[in-house]
């Protein structure tokens, strides 16, 4: 009976454990909000809304109020569970929070977050929101080289908001592993200039959402460039000791602005007819559309 039960909630849910990945959790309030975003974005008809987690200890959870029910993971036991609506009034196991963390990453979950479009995010980033800050993060581990250094662009929207946004990025800290100069001491290593400016930056967005119009976005991530560093082995000077690996630590601020196009931004992003703006010497040049 009680295997037939666990069979039941599984089904339920729609979790499935895959193979017999392993994954050594190691923040259970990250795990956790990587759970519940991809609960949110993956079964819309349990928990439609993006609600904000909440602390009672021992547990991590957050409460849907349009259907009733609870989700979130118990400390004591590294557990996630449901309770409410369809799952009644005593607290119902779903698995250990490490298992389906594993099934997350092996399957390439959606942990996104309504602020940010991650459609274009790396296997391995992980996103995290709590009030107007969001928190992204490859976990310690070096994930693929994304096609842009925007993180967290703003999702296309379906109508006019009226409202623009200047996202500034700063780099905390930055490093490059696995090449090096060392015979030319005193020069600027240009890899590091690469780093800093790849994460260095001003974006703005045209009918950016009243609720991600004030958005503070930490990053804390390492990508694999080996592949981009290929073509400098065998230059004198160069040394290259794959993997060669790129951290970052950034902080993006996004402002209301009056209007993009007086501000100094890099480029301008329109969220609901997908035009684009490169800024070339104060002239903003448009790039056609992304849709």
């Amino acid at each position: 009976m009680k295997q037939s039960i666990k069979q039941f909630i599984l089904s339920t849910c729609t979790v499935t454990l895959m193979g017999s990945a392993h994954f050594a959790s190691a923040d259970i309030n990250g795990d956790t909000e990587t759970l519940l975003n991809w609960a949110e974005n993956t079964y819309r008809d349990l928990f439609p809304s993006h609600q904000v987690t909440q602390n009672i200890d021992p547990w991590i959870y957050r409460f849907y109020p349009e259907t009733g029910i609870y989700a979130g993971v118990n400390r004591g036991d590294n557990s996630a569970y449901v309770l409410g609506g369809p799952y009644g009034s005593t607290p119902t196991r779903i698995a250990g929070l490490e298992e389906l963390i594993a099934q997350i990453i092996n399957s390439g979950g959606n942990t996104s977050i309504p602020g940010c479009d991650t459609s274009d995010a790396p296997p391995g980033m992980t996103y995290t929101q709590s009030g107007n800050v969001v928190n992204i993060s490859t976990g310690g581990a070096c994930v693929t080289l994304p096609n842009s250094n925007n993180f967290c662009s703003t999702p296309q929207q379906p109508t006019a908001t009226g409202i623009s946004a200047l996202t500034t990025s700063t780099t905390n800290s930055s490093s490059i592993n696995g090449i090096s100069m060392p015979d030319t001491p005193g020069i600027p290593n240009p890899f590091q200039s690469f780093a800093n400016g790849f994460s260095t930056s001003k974006h703005c967005t045209v009918h950016i959402p009243a609720d991600t119009a004030n958005l503070i976005i930490n990053s804390n991530v390492c990508f694999d460039i080996t592949a981009q560093s290929s073509g400098f082995e065998g230059i004198p000077g160069i040394i290259v000791t794959p993997p060669v690996t790129m951290s970052l630590n950034t902080t993006s601020t996004n402002v209301v602005v009056p209007d993009c196009f007086a501000t100094d931004a890099a480029s301008i992003y329109n969220a609901v007819t997908g035009e684009f703006w490169i800024n070339n010497d104060g002239i903003f040049e448009p790039q056609g559309s992304n849709q």
